[in-house]
């Protein structure tokens, strides 16, 4: 039996993209920056900070460590307020079923995001109280692909990194997850040929 499953939450608890592509998208044209959909999918996965360096990267001009640090706050500021449309009816398919079936089988279960606005999020989707832990990008120096966000859900947990399972919906997570020696579940297109140990296109198809 496998005692551990850790779950990132966007794109697999509940699907944020559109939010955080929205405020980018506000910012980037702000600065004048290209920024498109499939721009944003290179932002999947990874932190706040590293994101925006990414978005920079097509900028007209350089900017200081204060203006990005600046830049960052206003993105989040923007992307919690359209947070505040979040219910929860926007739980994606397939999720309350494995949270179900994990607690009859006894399983541990947590949260293992990049996100520092998870409480809020799983605030705002009515599952707060669901997982024995819950790990952010707020509770490590290295966010993912750096895999010290799974290591600490799993210490959290009780488990040994051989006991886990990790569901990512993003190559970086991925990686991190492989990092921290745990198997892995790949949820949607972005992962279907990230080396994945089992995948499927959406978590209500995925069988652990």
């Amino acid at each position: 039996m496998n005692e551990a499953i850790i779950f990132d939450l966007d794109g697999v608890i509940v699907s944020t993209d559109h939010y955080h592509y929205r405020a980018w998208k506000e910012i980037a044209d702000r600065e004048h920056v290209p920024f498109d959909e499939e721009r944003n999918g290179l932002l999947r996965g990874v932190s706040r900070e590293k994101s925006l360096e990414i978005l920079l990267e097509l900028a007209p001009r350089t900017y200081s460590a204060e203006e990005k640090k600046q830049l960052a706050e206003e993105k989040n500021k923007i992307y919690r307020q359209l947070l505040q449309e979040l219910t929860p009816a926007d739980i994606l398919p397939g999720v309350l079923t494995w949270i179900d079936e994990a607690k009859e089988k006894g399983l541990r279960i947590a949260i293992g995001s990049s996100s520092k606005n998870t409480d809020f999020i799983l605030e705002r989707i009515g599952l707060s109280d669901t997982f024995d832990a819950v790990v952010t990008g707020a509770d490590v120096e290295h966010s993912k692909p750096a895999p010290d966000i799974f290591l600490l859900a799993a210490e959290r947990l009780g488990a040994g990194p051989e006991q886990c399972w990790v569901i990512e919906d993003a190559p970086a997570g991925i990686v991190a997850a492989k990092a921290a020696g745990m198997k892995t579940i790949g949820v949607g297109e972005f992962v279907q040929n990230s080396g994945a140990d089992r995948w499927a296109l959406t978590l209500g198809e995925a069988k652990l």
